[in-house]
Protein backbone atom coordinates (compact mmCIF):
# COMPACT_ATOMS: atom_id res chain seq x y z
CA UNK A 1 0.00 0.00 0.00
CA UNK A 2 0.91 3.52 -0.70
CA UNK A 3 2.16 5.68 2.48
CA UNK A 4 -1.07 8.14 2.05
CA UNK A 5 -3.16 4.43 2.56
CA UNK A 6 -4.51 3.10 5.61
CA UNK A 7 -4.90 -0.57 5.46
CA UNK A 8 -8.13 -2.09 6.50
CA UNK A 9 -7.32 -5.88 5.73
CA UNK A 10 -8.59 -8.09 2.90
CA UNK A 11 -11.76 -9.38 1.85
CA UNK A 12 -11.55 -12.82 -0.41
CA UNK A 13 -7.95 -11.84 -0.66
CA UNK A 14 -8.44 -8.30 -1.97
CA UNK A 15 -6.43 -5.60 0.10
CA UNK A 16 -8.51 -2.64 1.61
CA UNK A 17 -7.45 0.52 2.36
CA UNK A 18 -8.61 4.18 3.28
CA UNK A 19 -7.43 7.26 1.70
CA UNK A 20 -6.18 9.87 4.30
CA UNK A 21 -8.95 11.88 1.96
CA UNK A 22 -12.10 9.64 2.76
CA UNK A 23 -11.84 11.27 6.49
CA UNK A 24 -12.49 14.93 4.34
CA UNK A 25 -15.55 13.33 2.63
CA UNK A 26 -16.68 11.56 5.70
CA UNK A 27 -16.48 14.56 7.80
CA UNK A 28 -18.78 16.73 5.31
CA UNK A 29 -21.44 14.26 4.51
CA UNK A 30 -21.80 13.75 8.23
CA UNK A 31 -22.26 17.73 8.56
CA UNK A 32 -24.45 17.75 5.81
CA UNK A 33 -26.75 15.27 7.56
CA UNK A 34 -26.43 16.08 10.38
CA UNK A 35 -27.47 20.30 9.70
CA UNK A 36 -29.87 19.49 6.85
CA UNK A 37 -31.24 15.69 6.51
CA UNK A 38 -32.37 14.45 9.82
CA UNK A 39 -33.20 17.68 11.02
CA UNK A 40 -35.63 18.23 8.18
CA UNK A 41 -36.94 14.41 9.13
CA UNK A 42 -37.20 14.64 12.17
CA UNK A 43 -37.25 18.00 13.60
CA UNK A 44 -37.84 17.43 17.23
CA UNK A 45 -34.77 15.48 18.27
CA UNK A 46 -32.05 16.21 20.52
CA UNK A 47 -28.72 17.76 18.29
CA UNK A 48 -26.22 14.80 19.81
CA UNK A 49 -28.55 12.36 18.18
CA UNK A 50 -28.41 13.96 14.61
CA UNK A 51 -25.07 13.18 15.15
CA UNK A 52 -25.03 10.08 16.18
CA UNK A 53 -27.67 9.04 13.63
CA UNK A 54 -25.03 10.97 10.32
CA UNK A 55 -22.03 9.25 11.73
CA UNK A 56 -23.68 6.04 11.86
CA UNK A 57 -25.39 6.83 8.28
CA UNK A 58 -21.89 7.99 6.65
CA UNK A 59 -19.87 4.68 8.04
CA UNK A 60 -23.07 2.61 6.23
CA UNK A 61 -22.89 4.33 3.14
CA UNK A 62 -18.73 3.72 2.87
CA UNK A 63 -19.84 0.57 3.44
CA UNK A 64 -22.19 0.29 0.63
CA UNK A 65 -19.61 1.68 -1.75
CA UNK A 66 -17.26 -1.13 -0.64
CA UNK A 67 -19.81 -3.61 -1.50
CA UNK A 68 -20.32 -2.00 -5.07
CA UNK A 69 -16.72 -2.15 -5.71
CA UNK A 70 -16.37 -6.12 -4.21
CA UNK A 71 -18.90 -6.52 -6.91
CA UNK A 72 -16.81 -5.73 -9.60
CA UNK A 73 -13.59 -7.32 -8.08
CA UNK A 74 -15.75 -10.65 -7.75
CA UNK A 75 -16.75 -10.77 -11.03
CA UNK A 76 -13.32 -9.75 -12.65
CA UNK A 77 -11.57 -12.16 -9.85
CA UNK A 78 -14.28 -15.17 -11.94
CA UNK A 79 -12.57 -13.93 -15.31
CA UNK A 80 -9.00 -14.22 -13.70
CA UNK A 81 -8.47 -10.96 -14.23
CA UNK A 82 -6.13 -9.58 -11.22
CA UNK A 83 -7.71 -6.80 -8.35
CA UNK A 84 -4.74 -5.37 -6.73
CA UNK A 85 -6.81 -3.77 -4.22
CA UNK A 86 -9.81 -1.52 -3.22
CA UNK A 87 -9.32 2.12 -1.81
CA UNK A 88 -12.15 4.23 -0.16
CA UNK A 89 -11.29 7.90 -0.94
CA UNK A 90 -12.53 11.38 -1.21
CA UNK A 91 -14.91 10.03 -4.03
CA UNK A 92 -15.80 6.91 -3.32
CA UNK A 93 -13.77 4.05 -4.09
CA UNK A 94 -12.14 2.52 -6.40
CA UNK A 95 -11.03 -1.36 -7.20
CA UNK A 96 -7.81 -1.56 -8.79
CA UNK A 97 -8.26 -3.92 -11.24
CA UNK A 98 -4.75 -4.85 -12.75
CA UNK A 99 -5.18 -5.65 -16.19
CA UNK A 100 -7.66 -5.69 -19.09
CA UNK A 101 -10.85 -7.91 -19.18
CA UNK A 102 -10.63 -10.96 -21.96
CA UNK A 103 -13.66 -10.10 -23.95
CA UNK A 104 -15.94 -7.60 -24.44
CA UNK A 105 -18.24 -9.85 -22.41
CA UNK A 106 -16.51 -9.69 -19.45
CA UNK A 107 -15.95 -6.15 -19.47
CA UNK A 108 -20.12 -5.58 -19.59
CA UNK A 109 -19.93 -7.84 -16.78
CA UNK A 110 -17.30 -6.59 -14.85
CA UNK A 111 -19.08 -3.23 -15.36
CA UNK A 112 -22.59 -3.69 -14.61
CA UNK A 113 -22.08 -5.40 -11.24
CA UNK A 114 -21.38 -2.91 -9.16
CA UNK A 115 -24.29 -0.92 -9.86
CA UNK A 116 -26.42 -4.25 -9.48
CA UNK A 117 -24.81 -3.92 -5.97
CA UNK A 118 -25.82 -0.76 -5.18
CA UNK A 119 -29.18 -1.63 -6.70
CA UNK A 120 -29.79 -4.52 -4.53
CA UNK A 121 -28.73 -2.53 -1.10
CA UNK A 122 -31.34 0.02 -2.41
CA UNK A 123 -34.31 -1.99 -2.71
CA UNK A 124 -32.96 -3.66 0.91
CA UNK A 125 -32.59 -0.64 2.39
CA UNK A 126 -35.92 0.57 0.92
CA UNK A 127 -37.71 -2.69 2.31
CA UNK A 128 -36.15 -1.72 5.56
CA UNK A 129 -37.69 1.75 5.44
CA UNK A 130 -41.05 0.26 4.87
CA UNK A 131 -40.49 -2.04 7.93
CA UNK A 132 -38.85 0.81 10.60
CA UNK A 133 -42.11 3.34 9.69
CA UNK A 134 -42.64 3.53 13.67
CA UNK A 135 -38.77 3.65 14.67
CA UNK A 136 -37.62 7.11 13.40
CA UNK A 137 -34.09 6.68 13.78
CA UNK A 138 -33.46 3.26 11.93
CA UNK A 139 -36.39 4.47 9.01
CA UNK A 140 -34.45 7.61 8.87
CA UNK A 141 -31.27 5.77 7.92
CA UNK A 142 -32.51 3.33 5.72
CA UNK A 143 -34.65 6.01 3.75
CA UNK A 144 -31.51 7.64 3.14
CA UNK A 145 -29.24 4.67 2.19
CA UNK A 146 -31.90 3.84 0.00
CA UNK A 147 -32.06 7.02 -1.48
CA UNK A 148 -28.27 7.05 -1.68
CA UNK A 149 -27.39 4.03 -3.20
CA UNK A 150 -29.90 4.24 -5.82
CA UNK A 151 -28.28 7.54 -6.93
CA UNK A 152 -25.03 5.30 -6.98
CA UNK A 153 -26.08 3.49 -9.08
CA UNK A 154 -27.75 6.07 -11.81
CA UNK A 155 -24.83 8.60 -11.61
CA UNK A 156 -22.11 5.50 -12.30
CA UNK A 157 -24.12 4.55 -15.33
CA UNK A 158 -23.72 7.55 -16.88
CA UNK A 159 -21.94 6.30 -20.24
CA UNK A 160 -18.36 8.39 -19.43
CA UNK A 161 -15.51 5.96 -19.15
CA UNK A 162 -14.27 5.15 -16.58
CA UNK A 163 -17.51 5.15 -14.74
CA UNK A 164 -19.35 1.98 -14.96
CA UNK A 165 -21.46 3.42 -17.46
CA UNK A 166 -18.89 4.30 -19.89
CA UNK A 167 -17.21 1.06 -19.25
CA UNK A 168 -20.48 -0.75 -20.57
CA UNK A 169 -20.01 1.57 -23.39
CA UNK A 170 -16.90 0.38 -23.97
CA UNK A 171 -17.37 -3.18 -23.71
CA UNK A 172 -20.52 -2.44 -26.49
CA UNK A 173 -18.03 -0.42 -28.62
CA UNK A 174 -15.84 -3.31 -28.10
CA UNK A 175 -18.49 -6.12 -29.13
CA UNK A 176 -19.22 -3.92 -32.30
CA UNK A 177 -15.61 -2.81 -33.73
CA UNK A 178 -13.67 -5.60 -32.26
CA UNK A 179 -11.17 -3.32 -31.70
CA UNK A 180 -10.29 -2.64 -27.87
CA UNK A 181 -8.49 0.40 -28.37
CA UNK A 182 -10.76 2.00 -30.84
CA UNK A 183 -13.68 1.17 -27.46
CA UNK A 184 -11.57 2.54 -24.73
CA UNK A 185 -10.60 5.94 -27.16
CA UNK A 186 -14.08 6.62 -28.02
CA UNK A 187 -15.74 5.81 -24.50
CA UNK A 188 -12.38 7.94 -22.63
CA UNK A 189 -13.41 10.58 -24.82
CA UNK A 190 -16.99 10.36 -23.77
CA UNK A 191 -16.16 10.76 -20.76
CA UNK A 192 -13.75 13.55 -21.38
CA UNK A 193 -17.15 15.35 -22.69
CA UNK A 194 -19.29 14.42 -19.75
CA UNK A 195 -16.62 15.67 -17.31
CA UNK A 196 -16.31 18.99 -18.94
CA UNK A 197 -19.97 19.26 -18.90
CA UNK A 198 -20.17 18.80 -15.09
CA UNK A 199 -17.40 21.50 -14.93
CA UNK A 200 -19.67 23.70 -16.96
CA UNK A 201 -22.97 23.01 -15.26
CA UNK A 202 -20.59 23.45 -11.78
CA UNK A 203 -19.41 26.85 -12.29
CA UNK A 204 -22.95 28.17 -13.44
CA UNK A 205 -24.57 26.63 -9.93
CA UNK A 206 -21.73 28.75 -8.13
CA UNK A 207 -22.47 32.08 -9.84
CA UNK A 208 -25.94 30.54 -9.24
CA UNK A 209 -24.76 31.17 -5.23
CA UNK A 210 -24.43 27.36 -4.59
CA UNK A 211 -21.07 27.78 -3.76
CA UNK A 212 -20.92 24.44 -1.91
CA UNK A 213 -22.84 22.41 -4.40
CA UNK A 214 -21.25 24.27 -7.94
CA UNK A 215 -17.55 23.59 -6.66
CA UNK A 216 -17.98 20.13 -5.58
CA UNK A 217 -19.70 19.44 -8.83
CA UNK A 218 -17.17 20.76 -10.97
CA UNK A 219 -14.57 19.01 -8.85
CA UNK A 220 -16.21 15.80 -9.79
CA UNK A 221 -16.31 16.89 -13.22
CA UNK A 222 -12.70 17.77 -12.83
CA UNK A 223 -11.57 14.23 -11.51
CA UNK A 224 -13.87 12.56 -14.35
CA UNK A 225 -11.92 14.61 -17.06
CA UNK A 226 -8.62 13.67 -15.80
CA UNK A 227 -9.10 10.09 -15.22
CA UNK A 228 -10.91 9.74 -18.70
CA UNK A 229 -7.81 11.29 -20.25
CA UNK A 230 -5.15 9.12 -18.46
CA UNK A 231 -7.13 6.24 -19.76
CA UNK A 232 -6.48 7.93 -23.35
CA UNK A 233 -2.72 8.53 -22.30
CA UNK A 234 -2.27 4.64 -21.08
CA UNK A 235 -3.62 3.47 -24.82
CA UNK A 236 -1.07 5.50 -26.12
CA UNK A 237 1.77 4.23 -23.63
CA UNK A 238 0.39 0.40 -24.38
CA UNK A 239 0.77 1.08 -28.06
CA UNK A 240 4.15 2.88 -27.84
CA UNK A 241 5.21 -0.28 -26.12
CA UNK A 242 3.81 -3.29 -28.33
CA UNK A 243 6.62 -5.11 -29.68
CA UNK A 244 9.36 -3.90 -27.41
CA UNK A 245 10.83 -6.45 -24.49
CA UNK A 246 12.35 -6.32 -21.13
CA UNK A 247 16.23 -6.73 -22.62
CA UNK A 248 15.64 -3.21 -24.17
CA UNK A 249 14.90 -1.58 -21.45
CA UNK A 250 17.07 -3.15 -18.75
CA UNK A 251 19.70 -1.92 -16.86
CA UNK A 252 22.59 -4.26 -17.86
CA UNK A 253 24.45 -3.06 -14.68
CA UNK A 254 23.15 -3.92 -11.12
CA UNK A 255 25.01 -2.84 -8.39
CA UNK A 256 26.08 -5.90 -5.89
CA UNK A 257 26.99 -5.40 -2.66
CA UNK A 258 27.88 -8.12 0.20
CA UNK A 259 25.59 -9.71 2.44
CA UNK A 260 27.85 -9.33 5.36
CA UNK A 261 27.72 -5.54 4.90
CA UNK A 262 26.31 -3.32 7.73
CA UNK A 263 22.73 -1.26 6.55
CA UNK A 264 24.48 2.01 8.07
CA UNK A 265 27.77 1.05 5.36
CA UNK A 266 25.23 0.06 2.60
CA UNK A 267 24.07 3.54 2.75
CA UNK A 268 27.50 5.57 3.46
CA UNK A 269 29.71 3.97 0.86
CA UNK A 270 26.28 2.87 -2.04
CA UNK A 271 23.06 4.10 -1.64
CA UNK A 272 24.14 7.87 -0.69
CA UNK A 273 27.78 7.33 -2.66
CA UNK A 274 25.80 6.26 -5.72
CA UNK A 275 22.15 7.47 -5.79
CA UNK A 276 21.30 3.88 -6.35
CA UNK A 277 18.23 2.64 -4.50
CA UNK A 278 18.12 -1.59 -4.95
CA UNK A 279 21.27 -3.94 -4.95
CA UNK A 280 21.91 -7.50 -5.05
CA UNK A 281 22.99 -9.17 -2.52
CA UNK A 282 25.75 -11.45 -2.93
CA UNK A 283 27.70 -14.39 -1.01
CA UNK A 284 30.99 -15.03 -2.45
CA UNK A 285 29.56 -15.62 -5.83
CA UNK A 286 26.37 -16.59 -5.57
CA UNK A 287 23.84 -14.08 -5.46
CA UNK A 288 21.30 -14.36 -2.19
CA UNK A 289 18.97 -11.94 -2.47
CA UNK A 290 17.44 -8.21 -3.36
CA UNK A 291 18.25 -5.19 -1.10
CA UNK A 292 15.92 -1.97 -1.99
CA UNK A 293 15.68 1.25 -0.10
CA UNK A 294 12.17 -0.14 1.15
CA UNK A 295 14.01 -2.74 3.25
CA UNK A 296 16.05 -0.37 4.80
CA UNK A 297 13.42 1.77 5.75
CA UNK A 298 11.38 -0.93 7.17
CA UNK A 299 14.13 -1.74 9.70
CA UNK A 300 14.31 0.94 12.26
CA UNK A 301 17.18 3.44 12.27
CA UNK A 302 19.08 2.90 15.51
CA UNK A 303 19.75 -0.93 14.60
CA UNK A 304 20.88 0.32 11.11
CA UNK A 305 25.02 -0.09 12.65
CA UNK A 306 24.17 -3.58 13.86
CA UNK A 307 21.97 -5.26 11.41
CA UNK A 308 23.24 -6.86 8.32
CA UNK A 309 21.74 -6.43 4.33
CA UNK A 310 21.42 -10.36 5.00
CA UNK A 311 18.94 -9.80 7.75
CA UNK A 312 17.17 -7.16 5.94
CA UNK A 313 16.96 -7.93 2.54
CA UNK A 314 14.34 -10.03 0.12
CA UNK A 315 15.33 -13.29 -0.51
CA UNK A 316 16.15 -14.00 -3.87
CA UNK A 317 13.69 -17.19 -4.34
CA UNK A 318 10.90 -14.44 -2.95
CA UNK A 319 11.15 -11.79 -5.88
CA UNK A 320 9.73 -10.52 -8.54
CA UNK A 321 11.13 -11.69 -11.80
CA UNK A 322 10.88 -11.19 -15.63
CA UNK A 323 12.93 -13.17 -18.59
CA UNK A 324 14.97 -10.85 -21.33
CA UNK A 325 12.15 -11.98 -23.73
CA UNK A 326 9.23 -11.24 -21.37
CA UNK A 327 7.17 -7.71 -23.82
CA UNK A 328 7.50 -4.71 -21.57
CA UNK A 329 3.66 -3.72 -21.10
CA UNK A 330 3.56 -7.73 -19.21
CA UNK A 331 6.31 -6.62 -17.65
CA UNK A 332 4.97 -3.36 -16.27
CA UNK A 333 1.77 -5.00 -15.13
CA UNK A 334 3.92 -7.85 -13.56
CA UNK A 335 6.08 -4.90 -11.38
CA UNK A 336 2.79 -2.98 -10.53
CA UNK A 337 0.71 -6.84 -9.12
CA UNK A 338 4.17 -7.45 -6.92
CA UNK A 339 3.59 -3.58 -5.69
CA UNK A 340 7.87 -3.36 -6.32
CA UNK A 341 9.30 -0.68 -8.55
CA UNK A 342 11.92 -2.89 -10.32
CA UNK A 343 12.06 -6.87 -11.34
CA UNK A 344 15.41 -8.85 -11.74
CA UNK A 345 15.65 -10.10 -14.68
CA UNK A 346 16.72 -13.70 -14.82
CA UNK A 347 17.69 -15.86 -18.11
CA UNK A 348 17.70 -19.52 -16.75
CA UNK A 349 19.90 -19.15 -13.45
CA UNK A 350 21.50 -16.65 -14.21
CA UNK A 351 20.60 -12.60 -13.38
CA UNK A 352 21.78 -11.01 -16.43
CA UNK A 353 19.92 -7.39 -15.54
CA UNK A 354 17.52 -5.28 -13.46
CA UNK A 355 14.12 -3.72 -14.65
CA UNK A 356 13.62 -0.69 -12.52
CA UNK A 357 10.28 1.71 -13.20
CA UNK A 358 12.67 4.27 -14.01
CA UNK A 359 14.58 2.07 -16.58
CA UNK A 360 10.81 1.93 -18.44
CA UNK A 361 9.60 5.34 -18.11
CA UNK A 362 13.09 6.44 -19.71
CA UNK A 363 12.72 4.04 -22.74
CA UNK A 364 9.44 4.56 -23.38
CA UNK A 365 10.10 9.01 -23.28
CA UNK A 366 13.06 7.62 -25.95
CA UNK A 367 10.10 6.32 -27.91
CA UNK A 368 7.99 8.69 -27.84
CA UNK A 369 9.83 11.19 -29.05
CA UNK A 370 11.78 9.33 -31.51
CA UNK A 371 8.38 8.80 -32.94
CA UNK A 372 7.51 5.46 -34.99
CA UNK A 373 10.16 5.16 -37.39
CA UNK A 374 12.83 5.73 -34.48
CA UNK A 375 10.96 3.70 -32.08
CA UNK A 376 11.26 0.92 -34.76
CA UNK A 377 14.79 1.52 -35.54
CA UNK A 378 15.48 1.22 -31.17
CA UNK A 379 13.13 -2.15 -31.48
CA UNK A 380 16.76 -3.67 -33.25
CA UNK A 381 19.37 -2.33 -30.73
CA UNK A 382 18.86 -4.02 -27.04
CA UNK A 383 20.54 -1.68 -24.36
CA UNK A 384 23.78 -2.52 -22.60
Amino acid sequence: MKRHIIPLGRIAGIPVGLDYSWFLIFALLTWMLANRYFPAESPHWAPPLYWLASAATSVLFFLSILLHELGHSAVALKYRVPVRGITLFVFGGVADIGAEPPSAKAELLIAIAGPAVSLALAALCYALQLMTAGVELAHGIAKYLALINLALAVFNMVPGYPLDGGRVLRAALWAVTGNLRRATMIAAAVGRGIGFLLIFFGVLRVFAGDLIGGLWTAFIGWFLESAAAGQMVQVVYREALAGHTVAQAMSGKCGAVAASLTLQQLIDEHILATGQRCFLVNRGDRTIGLMTLSNVKAVPRPAWAATTVERAMLPIAKTARVNPETALSAAMQAMARAGVNQLLVVSGDEVVGMLRREDTVNYLTTLLELGADGAARTSMSPRG
